[in-house]
């Protein structure tokens, strides 16, 4: 008998009609800093041998693992709750090695037991063409060309920073910034132009009209319709906004915005401009999105997993 090994179990096949397709680079999901160093100082057919001699070596962890070992949870969770529901997330990986070096990509999700089925391997440089044929909800990339193109044709993402995480348990947590994140930066332009002061004035005058879109309101909707199938008590899946926003001067209008789109967030802190790293560091997420450069470095500081929406 086959001794019980999770790399020999079939991966249950999502309807990405329905499913929250999240793509993810293998730099994001693996640490590739060493064989990416030797890509750049000795070229891809170096690189090739390297990958193909240690195709039987599983890569490391990377910044996005936990993230996506705490969605395969959530999935777990659902169909235990209902085995014919079909609103699942669903993993591609999408990368930039060719298919003779992708042997060892393959082998090191297996060996990991991640519930990916789906691997892309595209030597053409602007992999992200491929994005929307596949209904990604979510892009996750290590490289910030490939991030900046993804938003350009209108996909969620974010570039993730490699660095040593700890495995937080579950449920899966997802923190959030606001403005230039979940909300459009109409608020921040005018912080820009007119200071504090405008910027507050700018809230009032502004405050019963929803904030527009950010780049990554599109997944987090998906995220809380998602969350919306338990009650509060027994999701699997919980949502954090961390914001920069004063709640006193500038939180009413953030929250009006929620309700209105109909997005549930299980809590919520206006930090008033004060370092988020010491209220990362209590929540542990598995993934925190940000738009300040400053706030990223604050979350890698407390080891919380990190991607910047440029």
């Amino acid at each position: 008998l086959l001794s019980p090994d999770s790399s020999f179990l079939p991966v249950l096949q999502k309807d990405p009609r329905t499913a929250l397709v999240i793509a993810v680079t293998t730099r994001a999901i693996f640490n590739l800093e060493e064989e990416h160093k030797l890509y750049l100082e000795k070229g891809k057919e170096e690189y090739t041998r390297h990958q193909q001699a240690n195709q039987d070596k599983p890569l490391p962890p990377g910044t996005a693992f936990a993230f996506i070992q705490a969605v395969q949870y959530v999935n777990k969770k659902i169909l235990e709750s209902n085995p014919a529901e079909r609103d699942l997330f669903d993993i591609l990986v999408l990368s930039n090695n060719s298919p003779e070096s992708g042997v060892r990509i393959i082998n090191s999700a297996k060996h990991y037991g991640l519930e990916i089925s789906k691997f892309c391997f595209v030597s053409d440089e602007d992999s992200t063409q491929y994005l929307k044929s596949h209904g990604v909800k979510l892009f996750l990339s290590a490289d910030r060309t490939d991030v900046c193109n993804a938003l350009q044709r209108g996909v969620s993402a974010a570039l993730v920073f490699q660095q040593e995480v700890q495995a937080p348990s579950t449920p899966l947590r997802v923190v959030f910034d606001g403005d230039a994140v979940l909300f459009s930066d109409e608020t921040d332009q005018i912080f820009q132009e007119q200071g504090l002061e405008g910027a507050v004035q700018y809230e009032r005058a502004m405050e019963a009209i929803p904030i527009g879109e950010g780049p990554l309101k599109a997944f987090a909707m998906h995220l809380g319709k998602m969350r919306k199938k338990f009650g509060q008590e027994k999701s699997p899946i919980r949502t954090y906004l961390v914001t920069a926003r004063s709640g006193r001067d500038m939180g009413i209008r953030a929250i009006k915005t929620l309700r209105e789109w109909g997005l549930p967030i299980d809590e919520a802190f206006f930090m008033d401009g004060a370092p988020k790293g010491p209220i990362l560091a209590q929540i542990q997420p598995h993934i925190f999105f940000d738009d300040g450069l400053h706030n990223i470095q604050g979350a890698q500081n407390v080891g919380v997993p990190s991607a910047w929406v440029p």
